[in-house]
């Protein structure tokens, strides 16, 4: 997974606002007790924080992964 996915999913699954604001505020115990922007600066794996994120969030296995084609960036 690289970090635009990341990035990409994030905003599909939260909305712009709330992506940019979980991923810069929210503190994630399952990476280390940093934000998702520190894990990945820090060299977490981005699938890791992806689900460490998604973890927190209580998102469902069935929306983590895939954005409708009439959905993605072009």
């Amino acid at each position: 997974m690289r970090r635009s996915e990341f990035t990409e999913l994030a905003e599909h699954v939260f909305g712009p606002a709330l992506a940019s604001t979980y991923t810069r505020d929210l503190v994630l115990e399952a990476a280390g007790g940093m934000t998702a922007e520190q894990a990945l600066e820090r060299g977490v794996a981005v699938r890791a924080v992806w689900t460490a994120l998604c973890d927190a969030m209580d998102v469902p296995e069935s929306r983590r992964w895939e954005i409708p084609d009439a959905q993605r960036r072009r």
